[in-house]
């Protein structure tokens, strides 16, 4: 596990703790039921990602999950609550004890807080009887995915609301950026159930928490205009409501808890159109 000392990292970064689950005794973090713990606050993407993977594969009884508030308690944007793992994890750490976070039971340490290499060794390592999440022939693929949806949903997304209060011109590109991808997606889901085809990947998992986070958080910063376009892709909203109605997806799902994580982050402007929404994320449409 390689460890970024708090010293070199800006205040607000957390260090880099890349622990991996390997494959067998001689990986030193192995699977083993009951040994690890994830400690997260899914009201944040990352970790929602996390939460519904751990959802879909039925790791319950395997791999305790345990749900932290939608708001930190401590003044660098940390959790009191894992503060333990981090001071026994970092000699003298003294950054933020933020989530998610994937602890060892046996040594009460952090084994990682890495979105991508939790969710990774989550489908390769603890997948039981659930569903193949990674598929070997598809990586590249949902790698793709989910760059399209950080660059070109999320950032576009929030770089056009912040642009767009200021007139047409500066937000257009972004604009554009995010249509363009949105309709990308529309494409796939009008001839498949899911994104990559007729049964559900990790691509699924990223491309519906971005969906969660364009029409509850990114809706408040666009004008109607951008939400009437947004709004015209059928498929892919009715993927996102398909999918809001299983029950391994609602069960992580807390929207009150989203916006109120919201409320407390932003600093920025509403725009006037934000009461448009796309979704009642409980599973029925608007």
């Amino acid at each position: 596990m390689s460890v970024v000392p708090s010293s070199l990292l800006p205040a607000s970064a957390v260090p880099a703790f890349r622990g991996r689950i390997g494959r067998d005794v001689h990986s030193g973090h192995y699977a083993v039921p009951h040994r690890y713990r994830l400690h997260v606050a899914p009201y944040d993407p990352g970790c929602l990602s996390i939460a519904l993977t751990h959802s879909l594969l039925g790791l319950d009884d395997t791999l305790p999950l345990a749900v932290l508030p939608e708001t930190t308690d401590t003044p660098d944007g940390g959790y009191t609550a894992l503060r333990p793992l981090y001071e026994a994890s970092a000699h003298l750490y003294d950054g933020p004890a933020a989530a998610p976070v994937l602890s060892d039971g046996w040594t009460g340490r952090i084994v990682s807080t890495h979105v991508p290499d939790i969710l990774r060794d989550l489908a390769l390592r603890f997948r039981g009887n659930g569903p193949e999440l990674l598929p070997e022939g598809q990586r590249a693929e949902i790698e793709a995915i989910g760059d399209l949806c950080e660059r070109s949903i999320n950032r576009a997304a929030q770089r056009a609301g912040e642009l767009g209060l200021d007139g047409e011109a500066a937000h257009r590109d972004p604009l554009g950026v995010l249509f363009s991808a949105l309709g990308s997606l529309e494409r796939r889901l009008a001839r498949h159930s899911y994104v990559l085809g007729d049964a559900p990947t990790a691509a699924d998992v990223q491309v519906w928490v971005t969906l969660v986070q364009l029409d509850t958080v990114h809706r408040w910063h666009l004008d109607a205009a951008a939400m009437e376009r947004v709004a015209g892709y059928p498929a892919l909203w009715a993927y996102a409501r398909r999918l809001a109605a299983r029950p391994e997806f609602a069960r992580r799902l807390d929207i009150e808890g989203v916006m109120r994580r919201h409320r407390a982050h932003c600093r920025g402007r509403e725009a006037a159109g934000a009461a448009i929404r796309l979704v009642d994320w409980s599973g029925t449409t608007r």
